[in-house]
């Protein structure tokens, strides 16, 4: 994958989590800036989701800890498990915020 290619497909990607934050039903404040990502919950944790330009990699940052997703057969895929990253984003938002999040893109 080029330098191009990831950016284009991570920008996507991260536009695609806020358009599905701003139709959720679960109070989370986002802000975006500089391919970072941060979902605050109102209990005050947070869930930090960016870009890795030069590893191509979009990691993910939760209570539950430090997870790297890759581009693999049309989808961002955890290296260490090869979970989605949406599904991956749903677990961890829904454990941080107590109740079931779940985000469509």
């Amino acid at each position: 994958m080029t330098d191009s290619e990831f950016t284009r497909l991570a920008d996507e990607t991260l536009a695609r989590i806020e358009s599905a934050l701003d139709n959720c039903t679960t109070d989370i404040d986002y802000e975006t800036h500089g391919g970072v990502l941060e979902l605050t919950f109102a209990n005050g944790t947070q869930i930090i989701v960016n870009k890795q330009s030069a590893a191509h990699e979009i990691w993910l940052a939760a209570k539950a800890g430090g997870f790297h997703f890759t581009w693999k057969d049309g989808q961002w895929r955890d290296t260490r498990d090869d979970s989605e990253l949406l599904a991956a984003l749903n677990r961890y938002a829904s454990a941080q915020a107590g109740e079931t999040i779940q985000l469509a893109l």
